[in-house]
Order: structure tokens, then C-alpha cells, then sequence
């Protein structure tokens, strides 16, 4: 199936295998962490999910994720990308860490980009308080080529960590900020129409924020509570078009890279300076 602009009702992992191949442009997500749903820091309340259960054996929670992911490949077209928020959890002192299945999916893991949330859900003294999250950029080459495009500076210059703060007014219990998927959507299709995919809609952030820049959108949602939620939040778009407009205002350079160059600007630490010979690394 081809659906476009849709909110659809079901499992993700069910709904994906009717999605047409090489049909998606652009993927975003959230899953559900797998934290067991007791597992939180005294100052947060319990993570509960309407639909779902977040307490499975992590094993066949990893071999869940693999399949949904390598779900969303297939869906994906050659050169498409896919962002897949997750998080470094601990079980027993064990560190599980989302590259342990990232790396079994089919996907080219092009970046990990640090999320600082600024605050820390656990403030217990076991460790560092963890204020941050992690964004990872799954790229599906295209004729071999694993490198993909380049990004244009504007949308580069933003580096691997994001700080912002996590969404606070929101039904659901683990909301990602709505600049999250903004900017990615900015910067992947820098203006231009395609179709987002998020198959753990939530209460429909991504598909927000594809609607605001002009982009189509496919939410895939287990619970009528966050689909109707999503639903409300579409029809209400215009409300959070300021929080567009910040992000966009982000996304400026003067020259780019390849214009200092060709005017002999300063292009870097070991870039060429007018009058100073380019430094010799030994």
C-alpha cells in the first residue's frame, strides 16, 4: 500500500510489511525504550505506554527492533535515511547499548548524534546523571554508495550535539521536542516535498512536523488515545509555527565551504590563508 497524509491504526511491525517498497523518503522514531517500566529515577513517575507493554525479555526486544527496522530499509528508497532515537539503559550493571542491534539491521549507521536533554531523569549517584539521548542517522545506499549526499552547510554547522529540552506539555509520557524532528526534516530535504515515515507515532510529533514544513507523512500508532491526540495536534498545525521559525532561523551561514574556498577564505585549522603557507601535518 501507498499511503500518504495517514494516521493508520495498528502494530508497527504489521502495518510496515504492507507499506510498498522503495516508497519512503525520510524516516523518524522513538520506540518504546524496553526500561521495564519500574526502572526510573525517584523524580520521575513510571513510563507507562496506553497499548504497550514496556517490560519484554530484552532479547526478543532487540530481535523486535531489528525486524522493524529492516522493515523500514525495505520501505525506504535507495538514498533514503532513517533517524532512530533510542538510549543507553542499564540492567543489572550491564550496559545495553542501541549499536549492540543497530549493528544487525541492514541499515549503514552514518552517525550517532548526541541529544542533550539538559536534565537527567535519574539523579541517583550510580554513575554520572545521564542528561542525554542519542539520534542515530541509518542511511540505505543507493548503487553501492554508502556515503550518501552531502549536507549543504547551512544544516551541517548544527554538529552532532543537540541541546533542547524535552517536551514537557504533552499527553503522552515520552515525547520527543517538536525541534527534533523540524530540523531533521529541514535539513534532509532542505525545502523540498518527499514523504516522512514515523512507525511509533505517539502522539504525532513527526507528522506535526512534517505538515508545518510542507511534507507528507505516514504515522503508524498502536493506541486511538495518541491517534486522537495527533489528530488534534494536526488540526491545530499553525499554533506551533513559531516553533518552525526559530529552528529555521538556525540554519544560516554566510559562505559556504565550497564559496570560501574558491575565494580563498579561511576553509578550516589547515586551510589555505592568504600569505601563509598551509601547515605541514606531521
Amino acid at each position: 500500500m501507498k499511503p500518504i497524509n495517514k494516521i493508520i491504526k495498528g502494530d508497527a511491525l504489521t502495518v510496515l510489511k504492507k507499506i510498498d517498497a522503495n516508497f519512503i523518503d525520510l524516516g523518524i522514531t522513538s520506540p518504546p525504550y524496553n526500561k521495564g517500566e519500574k526502572h526510573k529515577g525517584w523524580l520521575v513517575k513510571n513510563v507507562k505506554y496506553d497499548q504497550v507493554v514496556d517490560n519484554k525479555p530484552e532479547g526478543i526486544y532487540q530481535e523486535e527492533q531489528v525486524a522493524v527496522l529492516n522493515e523500514i530499509y525495505r520501505a525506504t528508497k535507495p538514498g533514503g535515511s532513517f533517524f532512530y532515537n533510542h538510549k543507553t539503559r542499564w540492567d543489572k550493571g550491564e550496559m545495553l547499548h542501541p549499536m549492540d542491534w543497530l549493528r544487525k539491521t541492514k541499515w549503514v549507521i552514518k552517525q550517532e548524534i548526541i541529544w542533550d536533554r539538559i536534565i537527567a531523569a535519574n539523579i541517583r549517584g550510580w554513575r554520572f546523571w545521564q542528561v542525554d539521548e542519542r539520534v542515530y542517522w541509518l542511511y540505505k545506499p543507493k548503487r553501492g554508495n554508502k556515503i550518501g549526499k552531502e549536507l549543504k552547510s547551512k544544516h551541517a554547522l548544527l554538529t552532532s550535539i543537540w541541546r533542547i529540552p524535552p517536551e514537557r506539555k504533552n499527553g503522552h509520557p515520552a515525547p520527543f521536542p517538536l525541534i527534533l524532528p523540524i530540523r531533521i526534516i529541514y535539513s534532509l530535504l532542505n525545502k523540498t516535498r518527499g514523504l516522512v515515515l514515523d512507525p511509533y507515532a505517539g502522539s504525532g510529533t513527526t507528522c506535526l512536523a512534517a505538515k508545518l514544513l510542507g511534507v507528507n507523512y505516514i504515522g503508524i500508532e498502536i493506541s486511538n488515545d495518541y491517534i486522537n491526540e495527533t489528530k488534534k495536534r494536526l488540526n491545530n498545525a499553525e499554533k506551533y509555527r513559531q516553533v518552525i521559525n526559530e529552528e529555521i532561523k538556525k540554519h544560516y551561514v554566510e559562505k559556504t565551504f565550497k564559496e570560501r574556498k574558491v575565494g580563498g577564505d579561511n576553509t578550516g585549522k589547515f586551510g589555505n590563508y592568504k600569505g601563509v603557507k598551509q601547515a605541514t601535518l606531521l
